[in-house]
């Protein structure tokens, strides 16, 4: 069995991964980042000509690209997608308690910070949020969601997602989290049973509302 020997260029893209983690956007200072990646300053700018902010876009997309695996992974696995779901969330909210609230999320990190001039990182940011909604809306439709909803649950989850890790990284507790999928993942289910509900019903002939007596 082969084991996968990391790269200079992966060093150095999961030390800014970690420094934004710990300090956002503007704090991430390039000394630290290279000392993380026991890397001097000439070999991150061969593979980084553009510096500090194209690392920061590589950060990123190697961020959205580990969340779409995690999120594929638990979708394989679990037959419900709501389970689904709330498996890939509690996976993240497992690794900031485990790092007692020190290590957040670097996208909400970056996107707080990251100007009109940040071209590049707002496109790479845009571009990961939206494969995000995307992977999560057409779970979503599968499992029998009608697909403008989808979509729309698919936006509130991930909103959920990112405020919720904030909220619980700035309390110091994972009770924010916690409370806000308790309050979610319900809703989703009920939703998508009215729904199943209301096809079978036209498929029927019938009428969707609740009957009065």
């Amino acid at each position: 069995m082969t084991t996968h020997q990391i790269t200079t260029r992966e060093r150095l893209i999961n030390a800014m991964i970690t420094t934004l983690q710990h300090r956002g956007l503007h704090g991430a200072g390039l000394s630290e980042i290279l000392a993380t990646a026991k890397a001097p300053k000439g070999v991150m700018y061969h593979h980084f000509p553009g510096g500090k902010d194209q690392l920061a876009v590589a950060a990123i997309e190697a961020t959205f690209s580990f969340l779409l695996h995690k999120l594929d992974t638990y979708m394989e696995r679990e037959p419900d997608v709501v389970t689904a779901l709330q498996a890939w969330i509690l996976r993240a909210l497992r690794g900031l308690d485990d790092s007692e609230f020190e290590l957040g999320c670097p996208l909400a990190a970056v996107a707080l910070e990251s100007t009109a001039d940040d071209v590049e990182i707002r496109t790479a940011l845009k571009t990961g949020f939206a494969a995000l909604r995307g992977r999560m809306a057409d779970a979503l439709v599968l499992a029998g969601h009608e697909r403008q909803r989808a979509e729309g649950i698919a936006a509130l989850i991930l909103a959920a997602y990112e405020g919720g890790l904030l909220q619980a990284r700035v309390a110091g507790d994972t009770a924010p989290m916690v409370q806000t999928m308790d309050a979610l993942m319900p809703m989703l289910k009920w939703r998508r049973e009215h729904e199943q509900y209301a096809c079978c019903r036209l498929a029927a002939g019938g009428k969707t509302g609740v009957a009065r007596r």
